[in-house]
């Protein structure tokens, strides 16, 4: 049986070590935000209901692109709704 000894120093090597793995993985994975978003993500992120992002849509405060069955909304213009400002830029 091989017994060994862990030092402080050893301790102190094996931290920096993590730590630096550490930052390397969270600089690594900051992402931009999606360009396109669909209609839970945009819910979830303005903390509205279904019917709320539908009165959206038919007011023409956000202009969605449907594929298939789905709704996309620009994230532009999700932070232009934020801001106030309802004009779509395009």
């Amino acid at each position: 049986m091989n017994i060994e000894v862990i030092t402080k120093e050893d301790l102190q090597v094996l931290r920096r070590e993590l730590l630096e793995d550490l930052k390397q993985f969270l600089s690594s994975s900051k992402q931009e935000p999606k360009k396109w978003l669909r209609s839970a993500d945009v819910r979830k992120m303005l903390n509205i209901s279904p019917g709320t992002l539908q009165n959206l849509r038919i007011n023409g405060q956000l202009k969605p692109s449907k594929i298939g069955g789905s709704f996309y909304y620009a994230f532009q213009d999700i932070q232009l709704l934020m801001l106030g400002d309802t004009k779509r830029t395009k």
